[in-house]
């Protein structure tokens, strides 16, 4: 098999730069000759060689600055110097900025051919073993992603690999809500408003991309305006199913070659893709179990979860936050009157009220029966008893089960709890909250915190 390596000689002796052509071209090489440190140095610059063979002592820049500056190009090749005098501190330093070898000459023809096959040789192994390293992390990397079930840890994650795989420090990742209307989770080296402008241009073909891909013909001009090139953009849709939820977008990437291989890309992005299936299937399955069947809302079992996650961050960056847990007055006469489908309907009323009194970032419970629970993160008590009022006005001035053609009327009681003014441990803040909740169901329709009983005690 006839070698395709490219090599570079250097030698400001004809007689030298014609030897090393036909030796070398004969084994099979395809060689390029320079008479000069600064033609090599721009032959360097614009093309890429494996190995160079260079004279150490010419006029102008000498071999060693070729050695130099050839070590310090981005993909360098393998350096073979040569001299003309049996000079050991020639040979030294020549090593010490990176020469693979050296030849003294006059050398044996045998024994320069024996040196260059020696020298690619060895390149070539250190390649495959760079390649097969690379395809290793790649492999672990992909393992990692497919097999995280937190959408949390696992979308930047991916949005890292990516970005470290296509040679980019730009990109972004997406989510897209009930609305149909994207949310960004993860900008790197891009202002919002640029990813937010490459979301409403690329969305579409987010849709209609199979996989990982680069945008279509029909986005050009549209990148161009934006100063984008469509050849530098990679785009990686992630579904749960069939069903579109998000996506991550590199910009500013490098064009693949044989050092990352379309195959590779596709393999990382299959892997990410299916961690972001088995992710969200993980996540419905939690909400499935966390959720109560009759409201929507979170049921007991994740207050625990949901509290102790707070606390933790409220405690890390010195935060308050308030617990409300309410009950409904006489709702068990709606019950007695109009049987329990009533109640059921007029306690799913009650959830959708609760919803439109609390920010998107604060958590509703429902304890069962009519027992119901808020988390209200980063809020003090005073903010605390705002919510609560809005929470137990709207309640009293509603109109239950007008639909159902048995208007009928409610309250409830709530309990206030605030985290770290009444409880630092989360079995004494629930505690409060619902010791609050009783001492206010005394006079009904009322809102107690857990200062104000801590006070009459």
């Amino acid at each position: 098999m006839v070698d395709q390596s490219k090599i570079l000689v250097v030698d400001d002796e004809l007689f030298f730069r014609q030897l090393y052509r036909d030796l070398l071209e004969g084994a099979g090489y395809n060689v390029v000759v320079c008479s000069s440190g600064d033609e090599a140095v721009r032959l360097l610059e614009s093309q890429p060689f494996d190995l160079v063979l260079s004279d150490v002592v010419m006029p102008g820049r000498s071999g060693i600055d070729v050695l130099r500056f050839a070590k310090a190009l981005p993909s360098p090749p393998e350096v073979v110097m040569v001299t003309g005098y049996a000079s050991l501190d020639s040979a030294i330093e020549s090593l010490k900025n990176g020469a693979r070898d050296y030849l003294v000459k006059p050398f044996n023809p045998e024994e320069l051919k024996h040196l260059i096959s020696t020298c690619l040789e060895q390149r070539r192994l250190l390649a495959e073993n760079a390649h097969l390293k690379r395809q290793i992390n790649l492999f672990q990397t992909g393992q990692t992603l497919s097999s995280l079930i937190d959408l949390e840890c696992l979308i930047p994650q991916s949005l890292e690999a990516l970005l470290r795989e296509l040679g980019s420090e730009s990109g972004f990742s997406f989510t897209l809500g009930d609305d149909k209307a994207a949310y960004l989770t993860g900008l790197k080296k891009i202002h919002s408003e640029h990813a937010e402008q490459l979301i409403g241009l690329l969305l579409p073909e987010f849709y209609e991309a199979v996989g990982v891909a680069q945008p279509s013909s029909r986005s050009a001009d549209g990148l161009r305006k934006m100063q984008k090139s469509r050849d530098q953009i990679w785009m990686l849709p992630l579904r749960d199913g069939e069903v579109l939820k998000g996506g991550i977008l590199i910009c500013d990437a490098i064009q693949l070659d044989a050092d990352f291989s379309l195959a590779d890309l596709r393999y990382l992005s299959d892997q990410i893709a299916l961690g972001f299936t088995n992710a969200s299937r993980y996540r419905n399955a939690q909400q499935l179990m966390y959720s109560d069947d009759l409201t929507g809302l979170y049921n007991h079992r994740y207050l625990q979860i949901a509290l102790n996650q707070e606390m933790m961050r409220s405690q890390r960056y010195g935060l308050k936050f308030s617990v409300l847990f309410m009950d409904l007055d006489r709702f068990k006469e709606i019950n007695d009157q109009h049987g329990h489908l009533a109640g059921s309907a007029a306690l799913q009323e009650v959830g959708r009220l609760m919803r439109g009194c609390v920010r998107d970032v604060d958590t509703l419970f429902r304890f069962g029966g009519d027992e119901f629970a808020a988390l209200l993160v980063e809020t003090d008590r005073r903010a605390a008893r705002v919510v609560a009022e809005r929470i137990r006005g709207l309640i009293e001035k509603h109109v239950f089960l007008e639909d159902e053609n048995t208007p009928s009327q409610v309250t409830v009681s709530i309990g206030i709890a605030t985290f770290p003014d009444d409880a630092t441990h989360q079995e004494r803040l629930l505690d409060l909250a619902d010791q609050a909740m009783y001492v206010g169901k005394e006079s009904r329709n009322s809102i107690c915190s857990a200062s104000e009983i801590q006070t009459m005690n």
